[in-house]
């Protein structure tokens, strides 16, 4: 069940579309997504969720401000009438993207499984292919408001990413849509990169991620005409016998996707996918890319130097997505 306290806002350390970062009256740091609940003050007496810290999860040991006790009201301005958070008490109204029929005209989509192979991806696709257009579509897997991707906020802001799709509950984005297929049907855009925000969602059985999205992503690529490429998620510093080497994630989605789809792997690892089309594309240096960009990128607390073929790996799927 959730938790909640009241508190006092005593200071705003970060300020951007959709998003504040604040800190309480007892030095906890909390979040604001004023796109549901508007802005807070320095001073404002507010109530915030405390659910996900009082469980030790991952959420970036911040609390969740709920509601703004300093104020009797607050609305924004009404966006459309397609719903999301649906039937609970953060509803909100939006406008989303109507389909095209007309299909992807093989056009490259990279799907990925895990938050922080989205640079990976965009950051090899666009060494390659320097003035494309790159969408990055987030699905509601993960953390349902955009805002709180610090890394997508770091993208837009060095161009690797040029426009923003949130689909199902997820929101937020540059536009919204009601589905992947939809987003989908609806972007021009050289590469899409579906994948869900910061959050991934997994026990230890194989079926109970939220990665396993991916397998209908890519059916749904196939339907509308598209290319569909896999990112796999590789690690060789991972804990986890399940996440060591191609991860059990990755080769779930696969063992679950019915069409038959692309899969890049640097020249020089092995890797064996059965029932796929795995193509070996020249390694290509992501972590000193996304460096040249200013871009800092660590998966599971783990960074270029500890876990080097994560990005590697990842960033295959972008260079395949580059070769016509």
């Amino acid at each position: 069940m959730p938790s909640f306290r009241t508190a006092t806002i005593s200071g705003v350390l970060v300020e951007r579309r959709g998003l504040q970062r604040v800190v309480l009256d007892d030095g906890a740091s909390a979040y604001v997504l004023t796109e549901l609940i508007g802005p807070v003050a320095v001073g404002d007496r507010v109530v915030v969720n405390t659910t996900a810290v009082n469980l030790g999860l991952g959420t970036g040991g911040s609390h969740v401000v709920h509601w703004n006790l300093a104020r009797e009201g607050w609305s924004a301005p009404a966006a459309g009438h397609i719903m999301k958070l649906r039937y609970t008490s953060l509803q909100l109204e939006t406008d989303p993207l109507e389909p095209r029929d007309g299909g992807l005209a093989g056009r490259p989509v990279v799907a990925c499984t895990v938050h922080s192979q989205v640079p990976c991806v965009a950051a090899a696709f666009k060494q390659a292919r320097p003035d494309a257009r790159v969408a990055y579509v987030m699905t509601d897997g993960g953390a349902l408001p955009i805002a709180l991707s610090d890394l997508v906020h770091s993208m837009c802001a060095v161009g690797l990413i040029d426009r923003t799709v949130t689909a199902g509950n997820a929101f937020g984005g540059d536009e919204e849509a009601t589905t992947v297929a939809a987003a989908l049907s609806a972007v021009d855009a050289d590469l899409m990169i579906v994948g869900m925000g910061p959050g991934v969602v997994g026990m230890g059985h194989p079926l109970a991620t939220t990665a396993l999205e991916v397998a209908a992503v890519l059916d749904t690529v196939d339907f509308l005409g598209g290319r569909p490429i896999a990112a796999l998620r590789y690690s060789d510093a991972d804990a986890r016998d399940r996440h060591r080497g191609v991860s059990h994630h990755s080769l779930t989605v696969l063992e679950l996707t019915r069409s038959v789809v692309d899969v890049g792997v640097p020249i020089g690892v092995d890797i064996e996918i059965e029932g796929h089309r795995v193509t070996a594309v020249p390694d290509v240096d992501v972590p000193a890319l996304l460096e040249g960009l200013g871009l800092r990128v660590t998966s599971m607390g783990r960074g270029p130097e500890d876990d080097p073929l994560f990005y590697a790996v990842a960033g295959a799927a972008g260079t395949l997505a580059s070769l016509v």
